[in-house]
């Protein structure tokens, strides 16, 4: 990201997104932590990760309140990395990234994880932008109404 130009000051909510969270250590972080991985050795174990790339990231994403840093649950010297609330708000992203890949990234019988409902061990509808009317909206439906 540092080779990159800075996109906070950019108008655009896409730009300024990515620069936060666009890279693929901090998405998969994100993922994780919404898995309920905590400690940075589990990030680590999880990701397969440098330790000062994920470090990097981590702190990133402190920065950028999506994770805050607490002590352990279980009372131990470790500290564990907890999404805010900024940072649940990331949740249809990941569904929506996850379901994309799972229409377009694996062959209609190859095997992958699922996401599904607790209560009712069902996945979840696909993901759309909706009309207030409730239709499903296509691209052509929408436009980006930029500043001049």
């Amino acid at each position: 990201m540092n080779s990159l130009k800075n996109m906070s000051a950019q108008p655009c909510p896409v730009a300024r997104s990515v620069d936060v969270i666009g890279d693929r250590w901090s998405l998969l972080v994100v993922r994780d932590a919404f898995d309920g991985v905590r400690r940075f050795s589990d990030f680590q174990r999880s990701l397969g990760v440098a330790r000062n790339i994920l470090s990097d990231r981590l702190r990133r994403l402190v920065d950028a309140g999506i994770l805050a840093i607490q002590p352990a649950s279980n009372g131990s010297a470790y500290q564990e990395y907890v999404l805010t609330k900024q940072g649940e708000a990331l949740f249809p992203l990941v569904v929506a990234l996850r379901q994309w890949g799972e229409r377009h990234l694996f062959a209609e019988d190859e095997l992958h994880s699922e996401l599904v409902e607790k209560r009712t061990g069902k996945p979840l509808h696909f993901m759309a932008p909706r009309a207030i009317d409730n239709h499903e909206l296509s691209p052509d439906e929408t436009e980006v109404r930029k500043l001049s």
